[in-house]
């Protein structure tokens, strides 16, 4: 919004230049307040400026020109996870999302972070996740530390409580997978025995070295139920935390590559096992909503993009199962329940498999604090979260944690570490992978 009107009046933009948070999205909220306890930070802050209404009121001032896009303003709207719940709660159909992410694309061009995080963010966003060269040399490098003993050394010794921030974030560390799911892209995988759909893969970024046993597992599940797997060559991260970060030209950099790459492919679907990437991936018509070289092209890729769990419940699973006794709990991910509108499917996967029994936990669409990086930028306060998800997890006496998102498995996992109960975390086609009888 470059400026507007409301009841008559002139509005003084307060926000200027491109990706702005748009008035006929904001106008929507009615401030009734259902947002509030749906929301994590509110929950825990109890502040009302922590809270999306509360947000979306500072959006106002600052498009008014009564608040500055200044150090208070940016601090409100970096607690926020972006996790959308308040979506799902809204009655009137605010897409929160949309203005949140726009209100940081503000920042990102008018608010000037400190020299070091500007720096961490160039490497992060510029150079490690778009470059799959950097990133199997990053996760080589994480490998032998994590292999040769370095890293536990560091944690005996005590070296890391010299750095507080690194000793706090370590923990989420992942570990890296070797071999890496790399070599992979750019083969075809047979579907078994007979064809009945023919899909392409997005396999991500930080996935390929850090969860590779997971997209394998992808591909082994969709090949056991009827589909030729294509994952093609010249794909490149989705996006979607450049998105979250307010990078939004390195964003729709990133879409058109991926756009250019998979509708090349005569496909059913265009597929992806990680929540958070899906639904910026389903968001690329609004993202080059305003490129007429692209936008037809975009909504074309949105029409095809779907979440793993969502279309394996769609075509129905064909597998052979043998019996997987125990207990389940699932936690629903941010971006696949509230982004996506996706949460029946994964635990209609779960509830198929033989000697499997869900147990549902309390509050299993309130965010763990992965959240992608916000774990990392907000560390204590996501710590918090995790906290209070284990104790609804340990409550279910659950032996497994599933969920639908490399992010969440990674806080999971370090939720069982600090406050579980030696509780195993997969993704929901992982078990449905260990449940199949391979031909």
């Amino acid at each position: 919004m470059t400026s507007g009107t409301e009841s008559g009046q002139s509005i003084a933009p307060g926000f200027s230049g491109p990706d702005q948070p748009e008035w006929d999205v904001y106008s929507k909220c009615i401030r009734c307040g259902l947002c509030l306890n749906q929301c994590p930070t509110y929950r825990e802050l109890g502040v009302e400026m922590d809270s999306p209404r509360g947000r979306i009121y500072q959006m106002v001032l600052v498009a008014e020109g009564r608040l500055p896009l200044g150090e208070s303003f940016v601090r409100h709207i970096d607690l926020c996870l972006d996790c959308r719940a308040c979506e799902t709660a809204c009655p009137s159909g605010v897409e929160y999302g949309k203005l949140v992410e726009a209100a940081r694309a503000q920042i990102v061009q008018h608010y000037p972070r400190p020299w070091q995080e500007r720096l961490l963010r160039r490497l992060a966003f510029h150079y490690l996740l778009p470059n799959p060269m950097i990133l199997r040399l990053a996760a080589a490098l994480l490998r032998f530390s994590q292999n040769s003993g370095l890293q536990e050394m560091a944690r005996r010794s005590g070296l890391l409580q010299e750095f507080p921030r690194l000793a706090e974030v370590e923990p989420l560390a992942p570990a890296m997978e070797s071999p890496s799911f790399f070599p992979q892209i750019g083969k075809v995988f047979p579907a078994r025995r007979n064809r009945r759909f023919r899909v392409a893969f997005h396999a991500g970024c930080i996935a390929n070295v850090a969860f590779a046993r997971l997209q394998e597992a992808t591909v082994r599940v969709l090949q056991a139920n009827g589909c030729e797997v294509v994952v093609p060559r010249g794909q490149i991260c989705c996006g979607a935390l450049h998105v979250h970060a307010g990078l939004r030209d390195e964003a729709r950099s990133l879409a058109r590559r991926n756009i250019e790459v998979f509708l090349r492919e005569p496909v059913d679907a265009i597929l992806t096992n990680a929540a958070g990437c899906g639904s910026t991936l389903k968001e690329y018509g609004y993202l080059l909503r305003d490129d007429p070289v692209w936008r037809e092209r975009a909504a074309a890729f949105d029409a095809r993009m779907k979440d793993v769990t969502e279309f394996l419940a769609e075509i129905g699973l064909t597998q052979t199962m043998r019996p997987l006794p125990g207990t389940v709990t699932y936690q629903d991910s941010c971006h696949l329940a509230h982004g996506q509108r996706v949460r029946q499917q994964p635990r209609s996967l779960l509830q198929s498999v033989p000697g499997l029994r869900l147990v549902e936990m309390p509050l299993a669409d309130l965010c763990c604090g992965s959240a992608g990086i916000y774990n990392v930028t907000e560390t204590r306060l996501a710590m918090q979260l995790l906290r209070n998800k284990m104790e609804a997890v340990n409550g279910t006496g659950a032996q497994t944690v599933a969920t639908a998102n490399p992010g969440c498995i990674l806080q999971l996992r370090a939720g069982v570490k600090l406050y579980g109960n030696g509780q195993r975390v997969a993704h929901v086609v992982e078990l449905l992978d260990q449940a199949n009888v391979r031909d």
